[in-house]
C-alpha cells in the first residue's frame, strides 16, 4: 500500500505541477518550495529523538518514525511541485536529484528495517512456534502433515538447504533476490503433494468438496507460513549487511542535499 501510494501521489504532483497557478516564479510555487524545505528540514527530529538522551522521554519513537516517514514523503511531493520536474540552475537540480536520492533510499531503507527490526533471535522464537503449531518440532512425535509424507519432506528439505547455507556474498544475493521465488515453487510442489492424501482420506471419511476444500485451504496456509519463516530468517543476515550499506551510501546524500538547498535559497534570494 505504501508503495500505491508514492506512485499516486507522485502523478498527482505531475498533474497539478501542469496547472499555471503553480508555474515556476509565481508566489503559491514558492511557499510550496518553502513548506517543502521546512519538512524536509524537520526530518532531522527523528536522529536527534534517537540518539540524544534530552528527547527520549518525548514520545515513543515508533510514532515519531511514523511522522518521519510522513514528512519524507509530503516534503519531496511538494517539492516536485515546486520545481514543476524540471531542472533548472546546477544548485537547483543538483537539490532536486539529492532530494529524489534521500527520498528514494529513505524507502528503501524503510522495506529493509521492517526484515531486521525483530531481530534474529525475534524470527527464530517464531519459526519455533509454527515448528510447535505444526507438529514439526523434534520433540514432537507426529507432524499435523504427517498424512502427505512428501510435502512434509519439501518443507524439512527447504528448510535444512536454507538455514544452513554457505553465508557468502553470492548466496546472500540469492537469498534476497531469489529465494522467494523458490520458496513459491516448493509451495507449489508442496500444494500438489497435499491434494491426492487429501482427496484419499476424504473419500475414505466421505467428506464432501467443501470438507476437502477448506482441510486443503488449512494445510496449505501451514505450510505457507513455515516456508515464510524460514525465508526470513534466511534472509535476515543478508538483509542486515544491506542495511549497513544503506547507511553507508543514505548519510551522504543527505549532507549533499542540505548544501545544495541552502546554495539555492540563498541563490533565489539574492538574485
Amino acid at each position: 500500500m505504501l508503495y500505491l501510494v508514492l506512485v499516486i501521489l507522485t502523478y498527482l504532483a505531475w498533474q497539478v505541477s501542469r496547472l499555471p497557478q503553480f508555474a515556476a516564479g509565481t508566489n503559491l510555487s514558492y511557499w510550496l518550495g518553502v513548506a517543502g524545505a521546512l519538512m524536509m528540514l524537520m526530518l532531522f527530529t527523528y536522529p536527534l529523538r534517537k540518539h540524544f538522551r534530552i528527547f527520549h522521554r518525548w514520545g515513543k519513537v515508533k510514532w515519531w518514525f511514523l511522522v518521519h516517514m510522513t514528512l519524507g514523503v509530503m516534503g519531496p511531493v511538494l517539492i516536485l511541485v515546486h520545481s514543476t520536474f524540471k531542472i533548472g540552475s546546477m544548485n537547483a537540480g543538483v537539490a532536486l536529484i539529492s532530494m529524489l536520492i534521500v527520498a528514494g533510499s529513505g524507502v528503501v531503507g524503510r522495506f529493509i528495517r521492517v526484515r531486521v527490526h525483530r531481530g534474529l533471535h525475534g524470527e527464530r522464537t517464531t519459526m519455533r512456534e509454527l515448528q510447535a503449531r505444526a507438529g514439526m518440532d523434534k520433540k514432537e512425535a507426529r507432524s499435523r502433515l504427517s498424512f502427505a509424507p512428501e510435502a512434509e519432506a519439501l518443507m524439512q528439505a527447504f528448510e535444512q538447504r536454507e538455514l544452513q547455507a554457505d553465508p557468502s556474498a553470492m548466496n546472500s544475493l540469492r537469498q534476497v533476490c531469489v529465494l522467494p521465488v523458490q520458496k513459491w515453487m516448493t509451495y507449489n510442489e508442496c500444494a500438489k503433494a497435499l491434494r491426492e492424501p487429501l482427496e484419499r482420506i476424504g473419500r475414505h471419511r466421505s467428506w464432501d468438496a467443501k470438507d476437502i476444500a477448506e482441510r486443503e485451504r488449512l494445510a496449505l496456509k501451514l505450510v505457507r507460513r513455515y516456508l515464510d519463516g524460514v525465508v526470513r530468517i534466511a534472509q535476515f543476515s543478508a538483509y542486515e549487511r544491506v542495511f549497513a550499506l544503506w547507511h553507508v551510501a543514505h548519510v551522504p546524500f543527505v549532507y549533499l542535499l542540505v548544501a545544495s538547498t541552502l546554495v539555492h535559497i540563498i541563490a533565489v534570494h539574492a538574485y
